[in-house]
Parts: structure tokens; sequence; C-alpha cells
């Protein structure tokens, strides 16, 4: 018995079918069996100390609570998060706000949902204890990183004790090997941030000279999506924003219990991370809506946002200073205020 043959057309018509149910899946859904399930929504963290909070939020449950499925993702490497989120291999980042804004000078679509914290001390100059003032290191050895936020802040204090990066010997280098560097006696200052600020002050023979402290708002860190997982996973989103404050409340009503837990996970000890996180203000979210706003001072963060972006454009990094009103989404810390009510 003969095998019918199908014509040559129906075939293409069924491929075509094929295909075409393939492609109408979403980026971030996989199939399995007759199902589809969204893969996790993958979120970038480092070495800061109130970043470390995504710790408190998985291990309390708070993704589970509001239903989102969330896989942290660590990195030990800094810089390494911030290319990924860029190339879109993981879905949101914590970052800093002056980090966000070449990829936006190049066109990269990127949304931040809202002000995970504030610098206040947690970034700093450590100087040797002859170093009594900013205007002391005219003509001394400084080191820090160039183009982070640790070279801003340097340039900053400099310029508010009447001075510039051309009145001291400044030094490129990674913002952990300055601060190995100034304990070896190499440095007479350093810009470094948490926890490497105190491990210096304690290690070396210095002291912080001027911290973030002395600048509020200067520092901003932030939580940033890609533009199509806004867009595309509203909801995820929105849940994600919902757990992060839920543990920002149970860290202010269980502090000792949370560093504890929060230590375990990071791997260091609850005393350095106590100290590091006394350097950094973690916004409501009333407090992360009231900062995008526009104002004359650090307060603003579109006022941070540009001087940052001048900053970068005159070391080179930028050619133009991106629009920051199609960067701020204040939809969902809009709607986090009113879930909380």
């Amino acid at each position: 018995m003969k095998k019918k043959k199908f014509p040559l057309l129906v075939l293409s018509i069924i491929f075509c079918l094929l295909l075409s149910a393939c492609g109408s899946k979403s980026a971030n859904e996989t199939s399995f069996g007759n199902k589809s399930k969204k893969e996790p929504i993958k979120i970038g963290f480092s070495a800061l100390p109130s970043w470390y909070l995504w710790h408190l939020v998985e291990k309390k449950g708070f993704f589970e609570k509001h239903g989102v499925d969330v896989e942290l993702v660590w990195f030990p490497v800094y810089a390494d998060s911030l290319s990924a989120l860029n190339t879109g291999e993981i879905d949101g980042n914590s970052q800093a706000l002056l980090d966000s804004i070449s990829p936006l000078e190049k066109g990269i679509d990127l949304k931040a949902v809202f002000i995970t914290d504030n610098s206040l001390g947690g970034d700093g100059l450590v100087a040797s204890n002859d170093i009594r003032s900013v205007k002391d290191l005219k003509g001394k050895k400084v080191g820090t990183e160039i183009g982070t936020i640790e070279h801003f802040f340097l340039l900053t204090a400099l310029h508010e004790a009447g001075l510039k990066e051309s009145d001291v010997k400044f030094t490129n280098l990674s913002v952990q090997d300055a601060g190995n560097s100034f304990i070896a006696g190499k440095l007479d200052a350093a810009g470094l941030w948490e926890p490497f600020l105190s491990m210096a002050v304690n290690k070396g023979k210095g002291h912080k000279l001027v911290t973030s402290a002395d600048f509020p708002g200067l520092i901003s860190d932030l939580f940033v999506v890609r533009g199509d997982v806004a867009k595309e996973r509203k909801e995820d989103v929105q849940k994600i924003v919902a757990a992060w404050f839920d543990a920002v409340d149970y860290l202010s009503q269980n502090y000792d219990q949370s560093i504890q837990l929060i230590a375990d996970e990071a791997g260091i000890s609850k005393e350095e991370l106590d100290v590091g996180m006394k350097g950094f203000k973690l916004f409501s979210p009333e407090e992360s809506l009231n900062a995008f706003k526009e104002g004359d001072n650090y307060q603003s963060f579109y006022y941070t946002a540009e001087k940052n972006a001048e900053f970068l454009k005159e070391l080179g990094f930028i050619k133009d200073i991106p629009d920051f009103s199609s960067f701020v989404d204040t939809s969902f810390i809009k709607a986090e205020i009113e879930r909380a009510k």
C-alpha cells in the first residue's frame, strides 16, 4: 500500500504554522510539554552593603509572597553586572546612577524603577593621618578608578576645596587595589567605597578625610531593568518592587536579625556589614518618588544625573548628555505607594 503524499503547498503551510507558533512565545518564556512557563527574572547585584539586601528579600520569602519568580545573580566584579544588563544576559541590576549614563547615551533602553539608596558615608576619601583637610591633598599621591563614582567623588571634593585633579598626583587603580595600595603605604589617599573604605581605615594608618555624608544625594544607586522587561513583564517588575520594600521594612523592624542573616549569606562578618550598611540611606517608596523630581541640588535625581553626565562628557566617556526623562519610570513606585496604603 502506497503512503499518501502531501502536496508541497500543504507541507509549506504546516511548516509556516509551526514556525509561527514557536515565534509567538515571549523571549522570556520556555515550553514544557503542552505548557509555557515564564523564565525567572534575573537580577544582578554586587558587593555593596545596601545591595546585599537582595539576600534578605530572597531568604525571608518576599519574592514568593508576591508570586514572582526571581533568580539573583551575584557578580564579584561589579563591571560585569553592567555588561550583563546592557547585553541582555540579565533583566535587572542594582547599579550606580553614574554607570547607567553611558549605555543610555549609546541607545540602550533602560528604565530606572526606584532608588535603592543614597550613599551617606559609604563612599569617601581615606587619607594618611598627616593629611587633615582636602586642601592638604595638593601634591599628594591619590588613587582611585578613573571614570567611576569614586573618581567623580574625588573631583567633587577637590573642586569644593578649590583644587583640580592636576593639583594631585593621580593614580588610576581599581577601587579594591587603591585600598590595598593605601594600606601598603603606597598612596597618601584613596577614593573608596564600602567595605574597602572601612577596611583601609582599620588596616592602614589613616582616617576618613571626607565622605559622601558631606555631600547628601551626590551618589545615588538604582534598581534598573531593561526597557523590554519593564514593558512585557510589568506585573512581575511591580511584584519585585513590592518584595524589595517589604525587605526594607523588615530590616528596620528586625535589624540585628536581618544583618546577621545577610552577613551569613554574603560571607562577611556581621560587624563589617553593620558598619557598611550605616553608610547608606535606604529609600522608602515616598523618598524615591520625591527624589524623581526636578531640582537645583543633589537631592534631585535629575540634577545629580546631569552633573554625573557632565563629568563623563568631560572625560570623553560620552559625547552627549542623554534624556533622563525617558530613563525614569515612576509608574512602579507610584503603584507601590498605593499598594502600601
